[in-house]
């Protein structure tokens, strides 16, 4: 009898328990109405531009028609992409100038945060804060002009300086074993003050009194950041670099197409600007979209793989 006079009790609780909820959980929305219709547009942009493609990535199983009538292939056209000479040279140029850009430029991020926290002058913290963001809000249009025009053999400015101390004059923009670097350190410039940012946010975050506790026992600025700002900032780093190698196949598009010329395109010709060639120019929407899922999927698998080794490592991952 007393178990089930329990159950009746649990089931009628249950009900209850669950309309409570809803209605704290309305009261919520009611209460925050606001910043949830601040964020909706941004919903709206994901659901748009992020959610509703993937449901067209079924092109890639399919032929094509502007009809409607797909032919289903299926993996027809990935094996078409492996079969492809040109796409073992295009994933090779894609993983050394993804790997120069995320992996190689991954630590500039974080010591420029330090450098940055150790300016004792907050004015002058400030504009070198202004600075360095500054051209990350600048296109890629405009960067590549700026990059393009300085460059230039004749009237660049880096040639100029080279002609002062009598070195030969470079066109560094047709040299295939130049423009490679060229795109890091471009990429460099634009990314280190605006990348930084989070960095610099985990550093200010850290309590005084570990900095209080380290003077007293006499250390130095060295020691300073070695046993107090570094370890701050695993978990920031770990987490970004997780997030970061999601994209590690995107190796910029924007750039490289402002960048590229016919001379040193066998050295640049990466996935996007591929997928653009033959999606875009060439009308293979099929063919482009099985590239572009095999994007996604690389990407998914390196942030899982990512995730687990830091998880294990460190303790600490993106969830």
């Amino acid at each position: 009898m007393q178990m089930q006079q329990k159950k009746k009790i649990n089931g009628l609780s249950q009900p209850t328990n669950r309309k409570e909820k809803f209605k704290k959980t309305m009261r919520q929305l009611k209460s925050e109405s606001v910043l949830y219709l601040m964020l909706l547009p941004t919903l709206v942009f994901f659901v748009i531009f992020r959610l509703w493609p993937i449901i067209g990535m079924r092109l890639a199983f399919f032929q094509y028609s502007a009809r409607k009538d797909w032919t289903f292939v299926g993996l027809e056209y990935f094996k078409m992409i492996f079969k492809t000479s040109a796409f073992t040279d295009i994933l090779k140029n894609t993983l050394i100038i993804s790997f120069m850009k995320f992996i190689m430029l991954f630590p500039f991020f974080v010591l420029f945060a330090i450098l940055l926290n150790e300016i004792r002058s907050i004015r002058f913290r400030k504009y070198v804060q202004v600075v360095s963001y500054l051209p990350h809000f600048l296109s890629w249009v405009v960067i590549a002009g700026i990059w393009i025009a300085a460059l230039s053999p004749t009237t660049g400015a880096v040639n100029q300086i080279m002609g002062f101390f009598h070195l030969p004059s470079v066109d560094f923009m047709t040299d295939k074993t130049k423009i490679r670097w060229i795109l890091m350190i471009s990429e460099a410039w634009r990314s280190i003050g605006w990348d930084s940012i989070f960095y610099f946010t985990a550093i200010l975050n850290i309590p005084r009194s570990l900095y209080e506790a380290a003077e007293i026992d006499g250390a130095g600025r060295i020691s300073t950041i070695r046993y107090i700002i570094l370890p701050a900032l695993v978990v920031p780093m770990v987490t970004m670099f997780i997030l970061n190698l999601g994209f590690f196949l995107n190796a910029g598009f924007d750039q490289v197409f402002n960048f590229s010329n016919d001379a040193i395109l066998s050295s640049v010709d990466i996935l996007d600007t591929y997928i653009y060639r033959v999606g875009i120019q060439s009308a293979q929407y099929s063919l482009s979209t099985a590239v572009s899922l095999i994007k996604g999927v690389v990407g998914i698998i390196l942030v899982f793989i990512t995730h687990i080794v830091a998880k294990k490592i460190t303790g600490k991952g993106v969830w």
